[in-house]
């Protein structure tokens, strides 16, 4: 969703482009269908990394892609987000000389203990761009003392992706309840420890008491909730969902209940209720601008919230600045300008 409209919006100002997949996300209901919704080319090359620790992953990343990279001698390398995808390519490029641009950069939750936030910080400081999504990020890598002449404030290329691919999604009642509860959990932090597990599923299942729940069931957190002991056949659970019948759940949500970064962006734009299940937010925009709410992981703080919402009372958001359909252009216009620059030196 990141990389597709960037690639459109280089492709179109003439830039000649080679992409990556690491394969770090290998599902085909996970990655290869993303392809074909975003109408992306299929892979230059894929690394097939697969699963393993964030150390395993992340070293056969950087020793998969260094002979890539020695081989294809860009002038610019493209990283996205916070996966170990991006920091994995970011310390590659910056022990070879190369130039690094981190789209999505200065994002911060302030909780080192999400692996994210180490990929951020670090991909951050090894960055010679820096294309962020909203001012607070700004002021972060301001803070962490990066020249203010590598960033810039473009707005949120997942809101490209949103905005082109929104009238293809549909309706989503197919089979579905009029008025549900959308959800998404795949952070370790909710899924892997059972007691936790447990918890936001017995708060879910109360919740289908009133409202019915809809759960879309990333691959490790099925596994996780087959071996964690709670019945929750009252639950619509799903195979992970292609892009565009998710971006349809989601617009007709009465409340989307997640752990997702990207989510909470999503919602703040189609104006549809979040409540997220953290202490924190990489994303806090979506709170002071947007429909996102923070409910931890206290199951009485989320009833409390869904009720609200089912009474009316839901929090009225708006769009942040910039998030308007067109930060890959943005995008493209710097890289593209500077590329013109270095060549009339």
């Amino acid at each position: 969703m990141k990389a597709a409209p960037v690639m459109r919006a280089l492709k179109a100002g003439g830039a000649r482009q080679t992409l990556v997949h690491t394969g770090q996300h290998y599902d085909a209901n996970m990655s290869d269908v993303f392809f074909t919704e975003l109408g992306m080319p299929a892979p230059d090359v894929n690394l097939e990394v697969g699963s393993g620790s964030h150390a395993v992953q992340t070293a056969n990343i950087m020793a998969r892609f260094e002979p890539v990279l020695m081989e294809h001698n860009p002038d610019m390398v493209l990283v996205y987000g916070d996966v170990n995808s991006t920091v994995a390519a970011a310390l590659v490029c910056s022990k070879l000389s190369f130039r690094v641009g981190h789209v999505e950069a200065g994002l911060r939750s302030f909780d080192r203990s999400m692996p994210e936030e180490i990929n951020r910080l670090l991909t951050d400081q090894l960055s010679d761009l820096l294309f962020t999504p909203s001012a607070d990020a700004n002021a972060n890598l301001e803070r962490e003392g990066i020249e203010a002449g590598k960033v810039h404030c473009v707005g949120n290329v997942m809101i490209d992706s949103l905005v082109r691919l929104l009238p293809a999604a549909g309706e989503a009642n197919s089979g579905l309840p009029d008025r549900y509860a959308l959800v998404t959990l795949h952070r370790p932090s909710n899924v892997d420890e059972s007691s936790k597990l447990r918890k936001i599923l017995e708060s879910l299942l109360q919740i289908s008491e009133h409202l019915e729940v809809v759960f879309p069931l990333h691959p490790r957190t099925r596994q996780r909730i087959e071996s964690c002991g709670v019945d929750v056949s009252a639950l619509h659970l799903l195979a992970p969902l292609p892009y565009l019948r998710f971006l349809a759940l989601q617009r007709s949500a009465a409340v989307v209940i997640t752990d997702s970064g990207g989510v909470q962006e999503e919602t703040t734009y189609l104006g549809v209720p979040c409540l997220t299940l953290r202490a924190n937010t990489e994303r806090p925009v979506t709170l002071t601008m947007g429909t996102n709410v923070l409910v931890g992981d206290d199951p009485q703080r989320l009833q409390v919230e869904v009720t609200r919402i089912l009474e009316g009372k839901a929090k009225v958001g708006g769009i942040p600045p910039l998030w308007d359909g067109h930060a890959s252009e943005r995008i493209a216009k710097i890289l593209l300008q500077r590329e013109q620059a270095a060549q009339a030196c």
